[in-house]
């Protein structure tokens, strides 16, 4: 997590008494409720929350079914152009996704919501901490740590166990690329010095990540249903009252946003590889942010990526807009996959065309996985066929 940050009421110390008003309706032991997230057992970052009544209160657990990408079958390795912009509304944030592509450390979802609730009151992702971009739309992101503001291009980044749901401006606009991550988001440890503040020099820092900034504890004592996700288990657990009842909390772990445009592009005299862009680091994968910035400045340098063998990862790309200078043919919404074992490079004719480009506008997001990807049917379904011949001219 980016920082260290306190919200509401607290006791003085950790573990200690901590009274609770006479007044509210759920007296139960006259003391509020020490609720401890960890990470890595309890060798990594933490947070502690303060509730009014115990987050074990459950009344009720069902089985809700399964939920997990299938693979579309054996296919040849070959690079491929998906294209999403057009996917239908369906849905809600949660029931709307749709996986696209997946290995077992992280799950690629497109959504496009066509309803803002459902059938369940709140989401939780019990195995997994998600990274949700948002392409279109804004709107607040209520959750137990509190209220916060996202909006377009921001990073959403939901550590897992957060209970959560979306109140967007205009459902209508909503568009989500979701990025399910088995393991723990972080910043990447090279961006950090020994006291674990972002270093001078980094392509952003604690001012550019926003978490909650409301906490409005709401004493309620009637029932709440959550969707409940670990891998691919859906559960449905019916909460004798309301999630939403924290009263302050502490920590290194909340949900937070990063807008891609406070991304600080790094560039040289010639090109820079993909490690200059990148923003989040996960064990198994990395995102990066090709945000608008100036070129290469060497007079006689060659503005676009050269050809790549990337031996040791499948590279996605997921464009957001603008003219991407090194791709004919992609469009906003489009993925492109690029696997290990076979060269990808700029299209025909886009080197020559780069030589008096200055500067770029466009934003994309980028992720690297050290596992190869598996695409599903819907991803086949908005594939280019003829994507791997595109570079014949």
């Amino acid at each position: 997590m980016p920082h260290y940050q306190k919200i509401g009421r607290l006791p003085a110390k950790h573990h200690i008494r901590f009274p609770r008003e006479a007044a509210g309706s759920h007296k139960g032991e006259g003391l509020h409720y020490e609720h401890v997230i960890t990470t890595d057992g309890f060798d990594r970052a933490y947070t502690i929350l303060y509730h009014l009544r115990p987050p074990t209160r459950v009344r009720r657990v069902e089985a809700a079914g399964h939920w997990e990408p299938k693979p579309a079958g054996e296919l040849p390795l070959r690079h491929h152009h998906l294209r999403t912009a057009a996917l239908p509304r369906s849905g809600d944030p949660w029931t709307g996704r749709v996986p696209f592509l997946f290995n077992r450390e992280m799950i690629a979802w497109r959504c496009r919501p066509a309803r803002a609730g459902g059938e369940f009151d709140f989401f939780r992702n019990g195995g997994a901490d998600e990274i949700i971009f948002i392409w279109g739309g804004g709107g607040w992101l209520e959750t137990n740590f509190g209220r916060l503001r996202y909006r377009a291009d921001d990073y959403v980044v939901i550590p897992r166990g957060t209970i959560y749901r979306f109140v967007p401006d205009d459902v209508g606009k909503e568009d989500h690329l979701v990025l399910e991550s088995s393991f723990p988001v972080r910043i990447p440890a090279r961006y950090l010095n020994a006291e674990g503040q972002i270093r001078m020099g980094a392509p952003y820092s604690e001012r550019d990540f926003h978490g909650p900034s409301e906490l409005s504890p709401v004493d309620k004592e009637s029932d709440h249903t959550i969707l409940v996700k670990d891998g691919g288990r859906l559960t449905r657990m019916v909460l004798a009252h309301h999630p939403f009842d924290v009263v302050g909390w502490d920590g290194f772990i909340y949900p937070f946003t990063f807008n891609a445009n406070d991304f600080e592009p790094i560039t040289g005299t010639v090109h820079l590889p993909p490690p200059v862009h990148q923003t989040f680091e996960i064990r198994g994968y990395v995102v990066c942010t090709f945000a608008p910035r100036w070129l290469d400045h060497h007079p006689q340098a060659i503005r676009v990526p050269w050809v790549h063998d990337n031996t040791e990862a499948d590279e996605v790309l997921f464009y957001v807009r603008g003219k991407f200078g090194s791709r004919k043919g992609v469009e906003p919404g489009s993925f492109t996959l690029h696997p290990r074992g076979i060269p990808h490079g700029p299209h025909p004719g886009t080197i020559v065309a780069s030589m008096d480009a200055q500067r770029t506008e466009e934003l994309a997001v980028m992720f690297d996985t050290q596992n190869p990807l598996q695409l599903t049917a819907e991803a086949l379904a908005s594939d280019d066929p003829n994507y791997p011949l595109s570079w014949l001219g």
